[in-house]
């Protein structure tokens, strides 16, 4: 088991708690970016609301099932991929 001084507690909690902080306007981002475009309703109408990415177009749904052969993983497990690589680097 590897132990963390007192020193290290504090930059450490610093660093998570930005990560946490970030983390929405993040993942809307990467939500945003493997988003499909076409007209680019989808990447306009795609809002981040009290922490919450909200599709606000009728196709969400389809899009996010892989209805687009631009987007065929949807959007929402490229973004919680995205979040994954970013927890494994605060390691």
């Amino acid at each position: 088991m590897r132990r963390i001084g007192p020193d290290k507690i504090g930059p450490r909690t610093r660093q998570i708690s930005r990560f946490l902080e970030t983390l929405p306007r993040n993942m809307h981002q990467e939500f945003v970016r493997v988003t499909p475009i076409r007209t680019g309703n989808a990447k306009r109408s795609t809002d981040l609301k009290q922490n919450e990415i909200q599709g606000n177009y009728d196709y969400a749904n389809r899009l996010n099932n892989g209805w687009s052969r631009q987007a065929e993983q949807g959007m929402t497990d490229p973004t919680i991929e995205y979040v994954r690589a970013e927890i494994r680097k605060l390691k």
